[in-house]
């Protein structure tokens, strides 16, 4: 696989050759608060790692679409960025890319972690998406550690605000009730053309891929030392006579202190993020990867309009 095998969105492929009867297509934006499970739920219905899962809040910065086909439909789910109260520019950039999000999807999907209920952000999401015309479904996650009694009333307090179309109840990490949406789905959608070949999983060019998979394994070694001033880039690709494929990465941090926490002592830090990255990688590329990753400082990342165009999003003017 190379780094230019994605299609543009909107090309219609066809698929069907080994299925019977009308096919269906249509978008689906997942919303809702940081950390409330979108990637792993993307990550799930599609059966396969598209979008980085991370504990540290508000990992996923800009719309990725991880493609699933369920029955004769092809749907196309929207992880969006969490949606918070933003402070920064890169805040502002990324809560404007997830309603961006929404408004081009055919559906909504509001993800709502059980456990936080509606407070804070995700009260303010309700609010806002009594405006937003398209039709949304409500979806409870982590109904495994909440009681049903709690959770029938926040289902109910959820739709005196918002009439959604239905109601569902998951667990992101076990897939229970995952199979309800995607049947569901499946059935809504109208007939029509499939937008991506029938193997292809994510519309993420692959080098973009690659830096998404080392941020991840950077935010799983190093959450509780390191600041979101972080950002990877792929700067080189080259595929080799012999199969395998030589990666170089920058890791841009915006201090010299932090990137002492990423090359950690004696380098040991980024060994292992490196292995970790490399190992992820040639799985999903079935050939040898050789990575070299560099960490450079550039201070202030965080207001260079080019980094945001790296990153998909859009750089705040005001």
């Amino acid at each position: 696989m190379t780094e230019n095998q994605t299609p543009d969105v909107g090309e219609v492929t066809d698929a069907t050759s080994t299925r019977t009867g009308p096919t269906r297509s249509g978008f689906v934006a997942l919303i809702g608060p940081t950390n409330a499970g979108k990637s792993t739920l993307v990550n799930r219905f599609v059966g396969a790692k598209v979008s980085i899962v991370s504990h540290k809040v508000q990992t996923t910065r800009a719309v990725m679409r991880g493609i699933a086909i369920h029955k004769n439909a092809q749907i196309v789910f929207m992880d969006t960025p969490g949606i918070f109260k933003p402070r920064r520019k890169l805040d502002r950039a990324m809560v404007t890319s997830a309603w961006g999000g929404a408004k081009d999807a055919d559906l909504i999907l509001l993800l709502i972690d059980s456990e936080r209920g509606l407070r804070g952000d995700a009260e303010a999401i309700l609010e806002a998406l009594k405006d937003v015309p398209q039709p949304k479904i409500l979806v409870l996650n982590k109904i495994d550690r909440v009681e049903r009694e709690a959770l029938l009333k926040l289902a109910t307090t959820a739709n005196e605000t918002v009439k959604f179309d239905r109601t569902f109840m998951i667990s992101a990490t076990t897939g229970s009730g995952c199979d309800d949406i995607m049947d569901y789905l499946a059935d809504t959608f109208p007939e029509g053309p499939w937008y991506y070949p029938e193997d292809q999983i994510s519309d993420l060019p692959m080098r973009q891929l690659a830096a998404e998979i080392t941020r991840e394994k950077l935010f799983l070694r190093l959450h509780q030392e390191l600041p979101y001033s972080s950002h990877v880039e792929t700067e080189k690709w080259e595929e080799r006579k012999d199969g395998s494929v030589r990666i170089e990465q920058v890791i841009y941090v915006e201090r010299d202190s932090q990137k002492k926490i990423v090359l950690g002592k004696n380098g040991d830090a980024i060994k292992a993020i490196s292995s970790s990255s490399r190992r992820e990688m040639s799985e999903i590329l079935e050939q040898q990867v050789h990575l070299f990753l560099f960490v450079k400082v550039r201070e202030n990342w965080g207001n260079d309009p080019e980094r945001f165009r790296e990153m998909g999003l859009e750089f705040p003017r005001d």
